[in-house]
């Protein structure tokens, strides 16, 4: 595999599973030495990073608490020096309920690490990528940042704030040479779906069949959809939510 990303810094929130995970991969893979912030343990995940040929190191960070975003960064430099992509993906579902009964205790959970998250990583991912003079951005939302799901209120409203913070950021970067986009990924078999799911069958057969293509997305197609938003091959590329989620939301 090309080494696009060779001699580059990669933060990954949510790196210890998931789409988290595949990124971390996908990112290893290219050459990038990677940085797996996670609340789960993320030692299995480097171990297949190490395996790829990688390098990478696993730091424990809640996205919703300053002081360990901030020391996340910090430990970052520290070991490699530089930062050259923010890969702000670490998410939770949320309570499905309707949204008056959604307690405030579950409403400021889910807002505060969707979406108070990925602004605390921007706040301080961004002045160590200004000093590369290029990079990339890019913050996970979901088909919920675009369109709405009853009983989701948090969720929802989490992702189309990044969505919408995605944008303010990319706008005052866009002259720096750091692009910002979002990624939307609509159904992907990861932990957080198949817990959706409870691993019934038909349900995972009535959600594949609402799908256009017939099936949930793997993992591995959003990595890749994030590659992509983070190289090159995107240059002109910036404030964009990009859609992948197999023709969901264009029905």
């Amino acid at each position: 595999m090309e080494k696009i990303f060779q001699d580059k810094v990669a933060i990954i929130t949510g790196g210890a599973s998931g789409i988290g995970r595949s990124t971390t991969i996908a990112f290893a893979s290219r050459g990038a030495k990677v940085v797996i912030a996670d609340m789960q343990d993320g030692r299995e995940t480097l171990e297949l990073v190490m395996k790829a040929g990688g390098e990478g190191v696993y730091i424990r960070c809640d996205v919703s608490q300053d002081s360990e975003v901030k020391s996340m960064v910090e430990k970052t430099i520290q070991t490699y020096g530089r930062l050259d992509f923010g890969i702000n993906n670490a998410g939770t579902e949320g309570v499905q309920t309707p949204l008056q009964d959604l307690s405030e205790k579950d409403w400021d959970k889910t807002i505060n690490i969707n979406l108070k998250g990925i602004w605390l990583c921007m706040k301080y991912e961004i002045p160590h990528i200004l000093q590369q003079g290029k990079g990339a951005i890019v913050n996970t939302a979901s088909i919920a940042g675009v369109v709405g799901f009853a009983n989701m209120a948090a969720y929802v409203s989490s992702k189309h704030g990044v969505v919408g913070l995605t944008k303010v950021a990319a706008l005052e970067l866009a002259k720096t040479g750091i692009r910002v986009n979002a990624v939307c990924p609509g159904v992907i078999m990861t932990p957080m779906v198949q817990r959706g799911l409870g691993g019934d069958p038909e349900i995972e057969k009535a959600y594949s069949n609402m799908i256009p293509m017939g099936r949930m997305g793997k993992p591995e197609e959003i990595a890749e959809t994030i590659v992509y938003l983070s190289s090159d091959a995107s240059s002109y590329v910036t404030g964009h939510a990009l859609v992948a989620d197999g023709g969901w939301v264009v029905q």
